[in-house]
């Protein structure tokens, strides 16, 4: 009795190849399209219309508070954003009273999550990042 084989149509290595790299750029195009909605370029200080002691607290927002909390965005990151936090009578997370005095204590001493930066920034500094951020 004679055994018969059926051919087979394997794709080949370059055909598989293909295959993986078009799923890849279909991937990447669909994640930059959701991703791509957030994206924004960033302005500049003379754009924002920012004074001096505002681009200096830009500066230090930038070096210490931004890894953290999202500036321009409703989206926060660790922290909650800063966007608009001194528009609310509130903040978002205490419930403390959105003011100088709550944010400098903050800054300061730390809460939750968030170290204290008493040690690292000048009672000047936190009042040029609290002038950015009433910028916010």
């Amino acid at each position: 009795m004679e055994r018969y084989r059926i051919p087979i149509n394997r794709p080949s290595g370059i055909q598989n190849l293909k295959f993986f790299a078009s799923c890849l750029c279909a991937g990447a195009l669909s994640l930059l399209s959701l991703v791509g909605c957030e994206v924004q370029r960033r302005k500049t200080d003379a754009e924002l219309g920012l004074n001096p002691q505002q681009i200096a607290g830009r500066r230090i927002y930038d070096n210490y508070c931004d890894r953290c909390h999202a500036p321009y965005s409703s989206r926060g990151r660790q922290g909650p954003s800063m966007k608009g936090v001194f528009q609310k009578k509130y903040l978002p997370m205490s419930g403390m009273p959105a003011n100088d005095d709550r944010v400098t204590d903050i800054v300061r001493l730390g809460r939750n999550k968030m170290p204290g930066y008493a040690q690292v920034l000048t009672q000047q500094q936190i009042t040029d990042l609290l002038a950015y951020l009433h910028t916010l």
